[in-house]
């Protein structure tokens, strides 16, 4: 076995969770906690030494949404505007996500959603964050 692999073997126990991709509801909410850390950690900045890791945990949890999450297909902005139909929520409701005249941007479509307001939307809406993504 080569340098790489054994240190590799040496490390796996400790990380495996992290780099696995989820088989039970807990394993994907553990790992979606890390990876809501991690872009609070790295935000948009993809210099970051971590950046990448961010990209590896996105496509483990997109494996397991994949298998067991129905997907909700359209449009973000669509998709923003029926969830707050749903939920009885005005602009101003969301004041997490920004002003009024942002959130209006928004769904005007003259502005994008940022990773941070689609954590947040995800998390308000119990939604997987890949919905609030074009």
């Amino acid at each position: 076995m080569n340098i790489q692999l054994e240190e590799i073997a040496r490390i796996w126990p400790d990380i495996q969770n992290i780099f696995s991709v989820p088989h039970n509801e807990k394993g994907y909410k553990q790992l979606v906690q890390f990876l809501d850390g991690l872009i609070d950690e790295v935000g948009e900045d993809e210099s970051h030494p971590l950046a990448s890791l961010m990209e590896t945990l996105g496509s483990l949890i997109e494996s397991y949404e994949a298998r067991n999450i129905p997907e909700i297909k359209g449009d973000p902005i669509d998709t923003l505007e029926t969830l707050m139909e749903e939920h009885g929520l005005k602009q101003s409701d969301l004041q997490e996500i920004g002003s009024q005249g942002v959130i209006s941007e928004i769904l005007t479509g003259k502005r994008q959603l940022n990773v941070r307001q689609i954590r947040l939307l995800s998390k308000r809406f119990n939604v997987s964050p890949s919905i609030f993504i074009s």
